[in-house]
């Protein structure tokens, strides 16, 4: 879990009176998740959050499944997609089962309303870009390379800067929480010395602007496949203060600490976060196996038990070859993969690698939309024959 925070103007004591200057009471929100049996955050507001004045249907997410005759390896070529619209309506998703989606986003629009997921936690990696991500805890600036975790029930808008370069964002939305793994931290919650990040690398909400200012404003919430229009009087972003451990941050891909050993390591070790039913794993820059025989790219494997995907960020990719920056590769259960051919001897005295790719481990089945269709890359199966 995220360490304690605290931001902004709070009482000495929780659920207790909090008065404005004028005598009347500010709002206080419990924002807890899995009912009052896990982390959460005290927020308190200028005005009631309770209070809506109109509630109006928006839209309904709705995929359209791509249905193959056929259970193969893939080549997702993400470089073509078109950019459009905002971070949140952009989201162009790629795959999904029951526990997640998996898409992308290529905003070249802020966004004229604030948006809240209601049951699914959100992860941002930001491929390239930056902007702040404005919420009801406060400003995350953010910049390429970083994670944006958002806990479900956050408000929140993406803000590009005038400056940025086309943004380009890897988007899981997961039913659940996204966290640390549960291995890497002690039983009260503290990463622990052999985590390859702590706390010091995680940043949180620093400065809060609170809005007094009162007119139409919109927040679209999301449940289930239903975008509804919640239409409030006063401005959403009215924190005057909380404190807690519940809370949208950010962790830099750059700030991740690889593990490394004399022969090669299994994915586990990049491990960064853990979902519902899934894991995100960081490859970075890293020195290669050091023992006398090692052989530095991966061995073959199989995944009897989950699916793989892989999303390319920068640098050389020393196992595959056809790979292009914002490719994405899903190895599927039940297909041994590996090294392309060459790979191996290629790789034989090497000492480092510059790969930088995000992989998303998925222990249910992974499918396709139709959108995914039209970036893939038939004959990646292939790719292993010696003369292809």
């Amino acid at each position: 879990m995220p360490p304690y925070h605290r931001l902004g103007e709070i009482p000495p004591k929780r659920h207790t009176q909090f008065h404005k200057p004028d005598g009347t009471l500010y709002s206080e929100e419990l924002f807890g998740i899995e009912g009052f049996s896990n982390n959460y955050s005290n927020i308190y507001y200028h005005y009631p959050p309770t209070r809506v004045k109109k509630i109006e249907p928006f839209s309904k997410q709705q995929f359209e499944e791509w249905n193959e005759d056929v259970h193969r390896h893939h080549h997702l070529k993400t470089a073509p997609l078109k950019p459009g619209s905002d971070a949140v309506l952009g989201n162009m998703v790629l795959m999904y089962n029951k526990d997640l989606t998996i898409g992308i986003s290529l905003p070249t629009q802020d966004m004229s309303y604030y948006y809240r997921n209601g049951d699914s936690d959100q992860m941002y990696f930001v491929h390239d870009g930056h902007g702040v991500l404005e919420t009801t805890f406060g400003l995350l600036p953010y910049h390429e390379g970083d994670y944006i975790i958002i806990p479900r029930g956050t408000t929140y808008r993406f803000t590009i800067a005038p400056d940025s370069a086309q943004t380009r964002l890897l988007v899981v939305e997961a039913h659940g929480s996204i966290e640390p793994p549960r291995r890497y931290l002690s039983p009260n919650g503290q990463l622990l010395e052999h985590s390859p990040y702590c706390e010091r690398d995680i940043r949180r909400p620093e400065e809060l602007v609170s809005h007094t200012e009162q007119g139409e404003f919109e927040v679209r919430v999301k449940v289930g496949n239903l975008i509804t229009s919640y239409w409030y009087d006063f401005h959403p972003i009215n924190t005057v203060g909380w404190d807690g451990c519940e809370y949208p941050w950010i962790f830099n891909i750059a700030d991740f600490e690889p593990i490394t050993g004399r022969v090669h390591q299994p994915p586990p070790v990049h491990q960064t976060f853990q979902g519902p039913n899934f894991v995100v794993c960081s490859f970075v820059p890293r020195k290669l196996d050091y023992h006398p025989l090692s052989i530095p790219v991966p061995y073959n494997h199989s995944n009897i038990d989950s699916d793989e995907l892989l999303y390319y960020v920068n640098g050389n990719f020393g196992s595959r070859k056809g790979i292009e920056r914002s490719s994405m590769t899903l190895h599927p259960r039940g297909i041994p993969h590996g090294p392309h051919p060459g790979a191996v001897e290629k790789s034989l005295g090497v000492e480092r690698t510059d790969e930088l790719a995000v992989m998303i481990d998925t222990f249910n089945p992974l499918k396709f939309t139709t959108m995914a269709h039209t970036l893939d890359d038939s004959a990646y199966p292939y790719s292993w024959l010696e003369d292809h």
